[in-house]
């Protein structure tokens, strides 16, 4: 049978267990040597799966695409010119929101993304439960659930990169507002750049990314001016820096998927803490009487603010009906010593 071949990258945060995945990937075996130009070590290794000799490319680790670093700069090039068949994106899944930023870029440029969520052991113990069926439905990607410290789900993120990559998706689509959207595509009908997808592109120019307006430039595009204007309507509209609104406006669609996607159970131990937490205060040397004396005071209070015209009420309403029986009983012909009561 013939061998077929694939090449993927490894990216993820500082930190997130990418070294160790590829370790467990590749058998600890890898070719080290520099990025072309630079001096920032480059890692690769291969490994077989069936019938795929699969080639994995190291990838600096990295908290976003701005290519404001020489680090971020290697990760967009090679996904951009050396166009691999995949990027599998290390997670520390304890810390979702920070780690997915990284992952929602990738998927905006158009990258066949595949989500390994790695340190999962921390996560059950912090009692905390992942929805991966929802989390890769809304990324349109496979999500592979991995321990890598412990080597457990690597054979099923080898499943994952064969099967996984088999098929391109679209680009992930963020809505950015209105008026962003408004700015996006008056761009993207102005601008192209061969290999780029356009959208990105156009979000990129609003970043105010130099290396992607000198590209547009070069391709012939009369774009800077048309730029410019966008930026200064946005930021007048949105009254800040527009490059902090795309950032938040990514933080907003991952904020609202890890609500859909996640969620924590408290077990018996983790209530008991609470409520020694509670206690600890409450009958603290120091916090302990006065914290009493403050609540003794609301009690006081509350009594006599609510309790009080609460009992003229009370006491109002007796008499009413005092009055209205004692009537009511002389109208029928009772004796007054009746009445009177």
């Amino acid at each position: 049978m013939e061998t077929k071949k694939l090449k993927i990258g490894l990216a993820g945060n500082p930190n997130s267990g990418k070294s160790t995945v590829f370790n467990h990937l590749t058998g600890g075996h890898a070719h080290v040597g520099n990025w072309p130009g630079v001096t920032v070590e480059k890692k690769e290794g291969k490994f077989q799966y069936r019938d795929y000799e699969i080639t994995v490319v190291d990838l600096p680790g990295t908290y976003a695409l701005t290519a404001y670093s020489m680090d971020e700069k290697i990760a967009r090039d090679f996904i951009i010119k050396e166009k691999p068949d995949g990027i599998v994106v290390i997670v520390d899944a304890s810390n979702l929101e920070r780690n997915l930023y990284l992952a929602t870029q990738l998927l905006e440029l158009g990258a066949n993304v595949i989500l390994n969520l790695n340190m999962m052991d921390i996560v059950r113990n912090k009692g905390m439960a992942i929805d991966t069926k929802k989390l890769s439905q809304i990324f349109r990607a496979a999500v592979v659930e991995t321990v890598a410290s412990k080597g457990e789900g690597i054979d099923e993120l080898k499943e994952a990169i064969v099967n996984g990559l088999k098929k391109k998706r679209d680009s992930l689509r963020i809505d950015y507002g209105e008026d962003i959207e408004m700015e996006i595509d008056r761009l993207e009908k102005r601008v192209s750049i061969s290999g780029y997808p356009s959208r990105w592109v156009a979000i990129k120019l609003l970043e105010g990314d130099r290396e992607i307006l000198e590209m547009a430039m070069r391709e012939g595009e009369a774009i800077e001016s048309q730029t410019v204007d966008s930026k200064k309507r946005l930021e007048e509209h949105q009254g800040y820096d527009l490059e902090t609104a795309l950032v938040e406006k990514r933080y907003a669609f991952l904020s609202g998927l890890i609500k859909e996607s996640v969620s924590k159970k408290y077990d018996l131990i983790e209530r008991l803490d609470i409520s020694d937490r509670i206690d600890r205060i409450l009958v603290n040397r120091y916090l302990g009487i006065p914290i009493f004396l403050g609540m003794m005071w609301l009690v006081f209070q509350s009594v006599f603010t609510v309790g009080g015209p609460l009992s003229d009420g009370i006491e109002a309403m007796m008499g009413w009906l005092g009055e209205f029986a004692s009537h009511g009983i002389e109208s029928l012909g009772g004796s007054k010593w009746l009445s009177s009561l």
